[in-house]
């Protein structure tokens, strides 16, 4: 992406994303962190429902289909709506790094229309780890991998323990992940053994 912001550009000590060896296998199907995510979960109905898989290396790739549930202008996807699906997208490789991580920093491109109706591709990887800090890109497509860009992105995501949830979320969605043993399963995949 160009133009991107300095707190966006990796220092010079940043090294290379390694793909954690119990990371999914490319072209496996990631599946929701959580069931009510807006942007992966199967729980929301108006979510985007968006579908990662895993890719070579420390890349994902993601698709979704724009509904009328999406738009902003008449017929046309919201701009914060094809942002969430960068975000998501973007957060989705912490997957393959096997790390807890947020969204520190997200900028988007808005290169052209995108219309109900359209399936948007989008493929994301990590550029550069820096301590906590995981430096990402993505591109939007229309139509497939080959199709028209319509969005891109650069993000910064800082990892967190598990507790950054627990001590911030809603005290009643965090009883109730907490007792759904798929949730537990999913956070304690990402626990670390000394």
């Amino acid at each position: 992406m160009s133009g991107t912001s300095p707190a966006l550009q990796p220092p010079a000590d940043a090294t290379r994303p390694v793909r954690h060896p119990d990371a999914p296998a490319p072209g496996e199907l990631l599946g929701a962190h959580y069931g009510r995510c807006f942007g992966c979960g199967g729980e929301q109905p108006h979510g985007l429902h968006l579908e990662a898989r895993a890719g070579e290396g420390v890349s994902v790739t993601a698709e979704f289909t724009v509904r009328p549930a999406h738009q902003g202008a008449p017929g046309l996807a919201h701009g914060g709506v094809l942002a969430t699906a960068l975000d998501e997208t973007l957060g989705s490789l912490n997957w393959l790094l096997r790390t807890i991580a947020v969204t520190g920093r997200l900028e988007t491109d808005f290169v052209r229309p995108v219309p109900v109706g359209t399936v948007l591709h989008l493929e994301a990887e990590v550029t550069a780890v820096a301590g906590r800090k995981i430096y990402s890109t993505a591109t939007g497509r229309i139509g497939g991998p080959e199709g028209p860009v319509a969005v891109r992105a650069d993000a910064l995501f800082v990892e967190v323990k598990v507790d950054h949830f627990i001590d911030n979320g809603r005290p009643e969605e965090i009883r109730a992940a907490m007792d759904d043993p798929d949730q537990v399963r999913r956070a304690r995949a990402f626990e670390v053994n000394p």
